[in-house]
């Protein structure tokens, strides 16, 4: 399985961003796929998940409500869009994705996933 990220660019205090992951290869057996941000020094960060079927949704603490997470299943793609954006935001973002058989660990947790995108970074200026 390929990810490929897309959609980050340079954006201001406030601006909105949507994210796009294309996954490609096997992905007939995908599980819950997500987002994951990090920052130079700092651990990955949770930043939201869906499982197959576009439900089991949820976020980390720093987004939610200004964040929403989509799953085209049929397309194999997922869109993280971001409004409201803060410098606090400012991160390379990662997606991530669970093939079969799923496994038990938390999907906030980076460990839950085995497959993983290259990263597309969003910059928030002040």
């Amino acid at each position: 399985v390929q990810l490929q990220a897309s959609g980050g660019g340079l954006v201001q205090t406030g601006d909105s961003l949507r994210l796009s992951c294309q996954a490609s290869g096997r992905t007939f057996d995908l599980q819950n796929m997500a987002w994951f941000r990090q920052t130079p020094g700092k651990e990955r960060e949770f930043v939201a998940t869906v499982n197959w079927r576009g439900a089991g949704i949820s976020y980390g603490d720093s987004v939610e409500g200004r964040f929403t997470i989509s799953r085209d299943y049929a397309k194999n793609i997922i869109h993280l869009q971001m409004n409201t954006l803060t410098f606090e935001d400012t991160a390379v973002y990662y997606c991530a994705a669970e093939s079969f058989p799923p496994n038990n660990v938390n999907p906030s947790n980076p460990s839950k996933y085995i497959h993983w995108g290259r990263g597309t970074q969003v910059t928030v200026s002040s």
